[in-house]
């Protein structure tokens, strides 16, 4: 069974920079992989997915300012996040999604029950961004 563990979560200043980390263990994932958010009282958020050749994916609000990379020969997932806002604080998960396609897992992100088929994810990394 592949293990997701998220790292790399802190507190920091609005403009500011975080890099997450995310560690697959147990197994090499050919899927899609991705970083969604939720934060009390907001509805889960995918925000970024990547597929095996590198190809990318985000949602308008982060576009521009998140880079969601991925090292395969190193089984590691990255989500760089910069030009940070308050309003970015939130738990952030990484996940597999079973899928090949991106538009497709970008959504998939949003909606995926635990245990379900769709796909499985960590315990998450807390981001705080204060003003």
């Amino acid at each position: 069974q592949v293990q997701l563990v998220e790292s790399g979560g802190d507190s920091v200043q609005a403009g500011g920079s975080l890099r997450l980390s995310c560690a697959v263990y147990g197994g090499t994932v050919s899927y899609v992989m991705g970083w969604f958010r939720q934060a009390p009282r907001n509805k889960r958020e995918g925000i970024a997915v990547i597929d095996r050749a590198g190809n990318t994916m985000y949602a308008d609000s982060v576009k521009g300012r998140f880079t969601i990379s991925r090292d395969n020969a190193n089984n590691t997932l990255y989500l760089q996040l910069s030009s940070l806002k308050p309003e970015d604080t939130a738990m952030y998960y990484c996940a597999v999604v079973k899928t090949e396609d991106l538009d497709f897992a970008l959504d998939v992100l949003s909606v995926m029950s635990p245990g379900g088929d769709l796909g499985y994810w960590g315990r998450g990394t807390q981001v705080t961004v204060s003003s």
